[in-house]
């Protein structure tokens, strides 16, 4: 391993989201707020999934599954960054920076490979109705998820072995609050090409492969609602989808562009990647929850069946 080979680099420091105190107890106050809010969100999201039988369907296990990852992803950077806030000293160990490394790939692979998986199933219960249920079986939704973790989870081996061997020579300040490949890069004395050339391929790849069978599943679903005579029908579907493609938009839009678009310390990579590893997990209960009716419908039992209980 090229890191052996300097041992005298043992940490990273961060240079954070400000150096300015003030603005820093602010930063501290909203972050610590988006993380309750996000863990509150998805553990209360799960709770009504499992308390509510007829959630228990396809496209709810799924979304179960997307509020387990928002919570591990959101978990993997923002302790981290609470933490720093609070610390003149924003250090990380090199054996942690992997690690976070390796959780960031993970957790967003994993999710760009269930939103897929999401619209997938929502072709099937539109288009394919009378079908649906024999399409969408237990036992393929379990493999698909399944499937969803062991292609990330190699994506992310492929990813840590690229960090592992970058050749560092003194410099060790990521301009950055989180551990990213792009952001190690820059710290890198030895030829980064062939890993960068690997990384935006291995982006592509991702992207394209998770993308693609989004792209071809609303095709059919719009030929669908197209043909469709009924308004109210048209409407129904609509709703169905759009939460679904807003957390499309806005995990995909802000991944791709902070690990397609060349690393600069700028404030662009900074928002980038609170959108996404931040931001997102916090809205998709939200998103899921304000414009899904049955979802709402079933909160309000749950939280009903709770306030009856402690009266």
């Amino acid at each position: 391993m090229a890191w052996k080979n300097h041992s005298s680099i043992t940490q990273f420091i961060f240079t954070g989201l400000s150096d300015d105190p003030h603005i820093e107890a602010l930063l501290f106050v909203l972050f610590l707020a988006i993380y309750l809010l996000t863990t509150t969100g998805n553990l209360l999201l799960l709770l009504v999934i499992k308390a509510n039988s007829h959630l228990h369907t396809p496209m709810y296990f799924f979304l179960s599954n997307l509020s387990i990852l928002d919570l591990c992803f959101s978990s993997v950077t923002v302790p981290k960054l609470l933490k720093d806030l609070l610390s003149d000293k924003k250090t990380i160990s090199v054996e942690g920076c992997l690690a976070q490394v390796f959780f960031v790939f993970i957790t967003a692979g994993t999710e760009a490979f269930l939103l897929s998986m999401m619209a997938y199933d929502r072709y099937a219960a539109i288009c394919h109705p009378l079908l649906y249920g024999q399409i969408m079986s237990n036992e393929l939704c379990v493999k698909m998820v399944l499937i969803s973790w062991g292609l990330a989870s190699l994506n992310s081996v492929v990813i840590v072995l690229l960090a592992v061997n970058l050749d560092f020579c003194g410099m060790h300040t990521i301009h950055h609050y989180t551990c990213e490949l792009p952001s190690l890069f820059p710290l890198s004395c030895s030829d980064i090409s062939i890993h960068l050339d690997i990384l935006i391929c291995s982006t592509l790849l991702h992207g394209l492969g998770t993308s693609l069978p989004i792209f071809l599943s609303y095709a059919r679903i719009v030929s669908t609602i197209l043909n469709m005579s009924s308004t109210r029908g048209r409407s129904k579907v609509f709703n169905t989808c759009s939460s679904h493609l807003i957390a499309v938009i806005l995990f995909f839009g802000s991944g791709l562009v902070r690990y397609l678009m060349p690393t600069s310390g700028s404030s662009l990579d900074l928002l980038s990647s609170l959108q996404y590893s931040a931001v997102t997990p916090m809205l998709n209960p939200l998103i899921y929850s304000l414009k899904n009716q049955e979802v709402k419908a079933a909160m309000r039992r749950t939280l009903g069946k709770f306030l009856h209980y402690f009266a």
